[in-house]
């Protein structure tokens, strides 16, 4: 069964949303976990517009849905799947444009058990925040995740990651 759950993930990221006429970002990042764990992921994004414009910048966002995989031995290792909404705040510029980002989603873990922690449950909420840069089509960027079940199961010792990504627009 979690050998069949990196299958899945990827062809639920390569398939994406049916119906979308928009093209899809992809985002390739790695990192590391708060306990030093390497953490490779893959995503896929489809904006959902300007909400907002002015002088200095234009509040955006985007629907973010991404596979990871928790590197570890194996006990330790994990994957997870997450979809989250993400607000961004992207500041005005000719070529280069600084941005800060934040979002709330929900992840569904392959284990309960990642490093020492114990998650309580498979499903966790996903908090994110960034910042980086955007050019010519495409972005890099700092990311912290933290996830968590929200107090929803015992125990609830969570999990972080912070990660270098980068972004491609189509």
């Amino acid at each position: 069964m979690t050998k069949l759950f990196p299958a899945a993930a990827l062809a639920a990221l390569i398939l994406g949303p049916v119906g979308t006429a928009q093209a899809a970002d992809v985002t390739f990042a790695i990192g590391q976990s708060g306990d030093s764990t390497m953490v490779y992921r893959l995503g896929t994004q489809f904006d959902f517009g300007t909400l907002l414009t002015h002088d200095i910048g234009r509040l955006t966002g985007y629907w973010d849905a991404g596979y990871t995989y928790w590197e570890g031995d194996e006990t330790a290792s994990n994957h997870s799947l997450s979809f989250t909404p993400v607000f961004v705040y992207e500041f005005a510029g000719d070529s280069v444009r600084p941005y800060v980002e934040a979002g709330i989603g929900l992840a569904v873990f392959s284990s309960t058990e990642l490093e020492d922690n114990d998650l309580g449950s498979s499903f966790q909420f996903e908090d994110r925040l960034g910042f980086g840069l955007r050019f010519a089509g495409q972005e890099v960027g700092l990311r912290a995740l933290h996830y968590s079940n929200a107090g929803l199961e015992n125990p609830n010792d969570g999990a972080e990651a912070y990660t270098l990504h980068y972004r491609l627009s189509f």
